[in-house]
C-alpha cells in the first residue's frame, strides 16, 4: 500500500527545479549555511559480528522496498536530546520507517525496522544498508532483520562516512531545510521537537518536496508513478 499527494501542474507553466530554487533563494539572502562538521554518533563495537557492503556505495534502485539505508541523528531540545531513526528508500528517497527516542539504543532501531515493515509489507526481503554502530550489530535489531528476512547490509571496515552517504545528505538537508535558522531545537521540548521531525518527514517530505534524484518529483509521486507504470504493462 502507499500514499501519495499528486501534483497538478497549470498547461504552460513550469516549475523550477530544486536546485534553480536554492540558487535564487541563495542570491537573494534566503538561505544560510553555516558550516558543520558532520558527527556519526554511533560507536561500532569491534567484537561484534559485522555484516557485508552489499551496496558498495551504489544507492540507486530501479524498484522500491529493494535497497534502502538507516541511521540515526541526534536533535538537542530545552529538556535533552531527541534522537531519530529512519529508513530511507533509495528508489526514491522516501522514509518508509521513522522512530525516534530520548535513548539511542538498539530498540530504537528495532522500532523503526517494525514501524517500516507494518506500514510497507513488502519490505520482507530488502537490503537494507546501515554503519557499524553497536545499535545495528546487536543481538536485538539482528533478531528483528531475520524475522522480516532482511538482508543486512554495513559499511566497510575503518567506517567510511561515503559508505552510507545517502543517510548522511538526508540527514544534513532535513536540517538545513527544518532547523538551522528556523526553529530553535533548544528551546522547544523533545515532545515539540518530535511532533517538528515527523510533520517534515511523513507529511512534507515524502508527499510534497521536490527530490532533484526524482526528476523533481515527490517520493510518493515517484512512486505511485511507478506502480501506475506496472498496471499499465500489464
Amino acid at each position: 500500500m502507499y500514499q501519495a499527494i499528486l501534483l497538478k501542474q497549470p498547461e504552460g507553466i513550469r516549475i523550477p527545479g530544486e536546485r534553480t530554487v536554492y540558487s535564487v533563494m541563495e542570491k537573494i539572502g534566503l538561505i544560510h549555511r553555516p558550516k558543520r562538521k558532520t558527527n556519526g554518533i554511533t560507536k561500532a563495537d569491534r567484537e561484534a559480528r559485522k555484516s557485508d557492503d552489499l551496496l558498495k556505495r551504489d544507492f540507486s534502485s530501479k524498484e522500491p522496498l529493494k535497497k534502502c539505508v538507516t541511521d540515526i541523528t541526534e536533535i538537542s531540545a530545552k529538556d535533552g536530546k531527541l534522537y531519530v531513526s529512519a529508513i530511507f528508500d533509495c528508489f526514491d528517497a522516501a522514509v518508509l520507517g521513522l522512530a525516534m527516542d530520548t535513548s539511542m539504543k538498539a530498540a530504537l532501531c528495532e522500532r523503526t525496522l517494525d514501524n517500516a515493515v507494518r506500514a510497507y509489507p513488502a519490505l520482507r526481503g530488502a537490503v537494507i544498508h546501515s554503519d557499524r554502530g553497536t545499535q545495528y550489530t546487536s543481538e536485538t535489531y539482528r533478531s528483528a532483520a531475520a524475522k522480516y528476512g532482511i538482508l543486512q547490509s554495513m559499511n566497510s571496515a575503518g567506517g567510511r562516512c561515503h559508505d552510507n552517504a545517502r543517510c548522511e545528505s538526508m540527514w544534513a538537508r532535513m536540517k538545513e531545510e527544518l532547523l538551522y535558522g528556523r526553529h530553535h531545537t533548544k528551546k522547544m521540548t523533545v515532545e515539540e521537537v518530535k511532533a517538528l521531525i515527523f510533520r517534515y518527514f511523513i507529511g512534507y517530505w515524502n508527499n510534497r518536496r521536490i527530490c532533484s534524484a526524482n526528476k523533481g518529483l515527490p517520493p510518493m509521486v515517484k512512486r505511485q508513478r511507478y506502480y501506475e507504470s506496472l498496471d499499465a504493462a500489464a
